[in-house]
């Protein structure tokens, strides 16, 4: 790896500066408030829902591909290869079935947060359970992550210390949507994205232009073609069992197995990521975003995965496989080090501003608004501001100690959300589909997901010593070693078994509440059905020309 130092010039510098001047000016110009209009939190944490479609697909996009995705997954890229990108893929697809089959359902029950769906369907217990889980998830995985890995970034390029350069990240997601909340975040998201998609082009373009020996479009197939017969194992979606990283994608089940839970927990039961679609002006109109989403989506691989590939043959030195992207990006001349340094910047702080703006949401409006429904709007949009600042505050402070000692920092974040995923699935579809799933039903899935997860993983544990006796022996026997994606699909599989089984022999007090299906429309749009199959048609083509 390359040492850190500063590697930008004044003219990156430069760069880097005007967009972060023209972001903030344009995220105070968009939130602006018209003359006597009062700020409310319907404003601020929902943007009136009056989002339209193209809005909502490059949020969706900005509040995913963060440090944690490029950094992450460019690193996954140089040791794994190309099949890490079946997150994204398989992600295209779920948003597709998201936009389909949960908005509608959504939508029908004026749903705006995820916790207000557990609370109109289970009551306030199971809401605040997982209220208060899901702020924990924001504040110490995801919000600690995109920034320690944003962090990493910035120090290998500029050499600043890494503690000090995720603060300033930090600060700057912080201050630039703190005014405006979700509409400032959302509206100014697809200036970011078109950033961060043509600083991704440019680093992929030359790092394979690099390999091919010329700048021009023949050298960056002949880059290509060369990363492919150097290292034909990094260009298989499917992994054999043979693969030492079978563990981390194991073979079939990225397509029929556990990474579905994990795709639909993150893409459709998830605050700060559907609260966009649920801002929108309408059902078509969220439709037709998440579709815009799924095609946006289908690029990802080549922006973020192809620059780590190339570090196979740029940088094989490297120690640390989440070094590969900022290695690379120490590689570009100057003007296209500040235009991809500025990207970077910019998918740190969109997918950063979008985790704060749901943890204010969140705990206002599930938490605070509940307890005290008396308190004013001007004092919960400011109580929301300071949950901002806490949350900020708190994720700076434990990055480094909980994120600096791992290689992979993705693979540990999926990792670990691969505890609670399969519950979350198991309530959130019984929940919409069976009127008799109850309240102790929705506990049971909870805590019997997290607890499978814990076995399993324990015993994975157990699997690498010997001279084990009794229970322990017991259970490296009976419980196999397996991928945590295999894990998740086995977890969700005794969660749900679990919740109907307590349901069944449970009743709650109250009148269950679930949606009426045959009151719903799922008829689409002509142009969601075309993006929809589109869609469907290039990922085919991508698996039968990767396989």
């Amino acid at each position: 790896m390359l040492s850190a130092s500063n590697h930008l010039s004044v003219l990156d510098i430069s760069i880097t500066a005007l967009y972060a001047v023209a972001i903030f000016a344009l995220a105070q110009f968009v939130s602006r408030r018209k003359k006597n209009e009062a700020e409310s939190p319907s404003g601020y944490f929902f943007a009136e829902q009056q989002l339209p479609w193209w809005a909502i697909g490059a949020s969706l996009i900005a509040a995913n591909i963060s440090a944690e995705q490029i950094i992450g997954m460019s690193g996954s890229g140089f040791r794994i290869g190309l099949a890490v990108a079946s997150y994204e893929w398989m992600s295209a697809l779920t948003l597709i079935l998201v936009g389909k089959y949960v908005l509608p359902v959504f939508f029908r029950n004026g749903v705006l947060t995820m916790p207000g769906f557990l609370a109109q369907r289970f009551g306030p217990s199971v809401k605040t359970l997982m209220a208060v889980f899901w702020l924990m998830q924001y504040v110490l995985i995801n919000l600690t992550g995109i920034l320690w890995l944003g962090g990493t970034a910035v120090t290998t390029v500029t050499g600043l210390d890494p503690v000090a350069a995720l603060v300033l990240l930090g600060g700057f997601a912080l201050a630039y949507q703190i005014s405006g909340g979700l509409k400032a975040v959302a509206l100014t998201d697809a200036v970011q994205v078109s950033l961060l998609t043509l600083g991704g082009l440019i680093i992929a373009a030359i790092t394979l232009s690099r390999i091919g020996g010329q700048a021009s479009a023949g050298g960056m197939a002949q880059g290509f073609h060369i990363l492919m017969a150097r290292f034909p194992d990094h260009f298989h979606m499917i992994l054999p069992k043979s693969s030492p990283y079978y563990k981390d994608l194991p073979g079939i089940a990225v397509l029929v197995g556990g990474m579905w839970i994990m795709n639909a927990s993150y893409w459709g039961f998830n605050q700060y990521i559907i609260q966009r679609a649920l801002a929108a002006k309408s059902l078509p109109e969220a439709q037709t975003g998440v579709a815009f989403a799924a095609w946006l989506k289908l690029l990802v691989p080549v922006i973020v995965v192809l620059p780590g590939m190339a570090a196979l043959i740029l940088a094989p030195g490297i120690e640390t496989s989440d070094h590969a992207y900022p290695t690379m990006m120490t590689l570009l001349p100057h003007g296209c080090l500040g235009l991809v340094f500025a990207a970077l910047v910019a998918a740190i702080v969109a997918s950063s501003a979008s985790k704060i703006n749901s943890v204010a949401t969140i705990f206002t409006m599930d938490l605070v608004k509940p307890a005290h429904p008396a308190m004013s709007d001007r004092t919960l949009v400011r109580i929301g501001r300071l949950a901002s600042v806490a949350a900020v505050a708190i994720a700076a402070l434990v990055a480094r100690p909980l994120l600096g000692h791992f290689d992979q920092v993705f693979q540990f974040g999926q990792s670990l959300t691969g505890f609670f995923a399969p519950g979350i699935v198991v309530i959130f579809t019984l929940g919409m589909l069976w009127k008799r799933c109850t309240t102790a039903g929705a506990f049971t899935a909870v805590a019997v997901g997290f607890l499978a997860s814990c076995l399993f993983y324990y015993a994975a544990w157990l699997h690498g010593l010997s001279g084990l006796a009794g229970w322990q022996a017991w259970l490296v026997v009976h419980v196999p070693e397996m991928p945590f994606l295999n894990r998740v699909g086995w977890v969700f599989w005794i969660a749900l078994a679990s919740c109907v089984a307590v349901s069944l022999v449970t009743r709650d007090t109250g009148a269950a509440r679930t949606a009426d299906l045959k009151t719903i429309d799922f008829g689409t749009r002509p142009a969601f059905n075309a993006m929809a199959l589109g869609v469907i048609v290039v990922l085919a083509a991508l698996y039968i020309t990767f396989w």
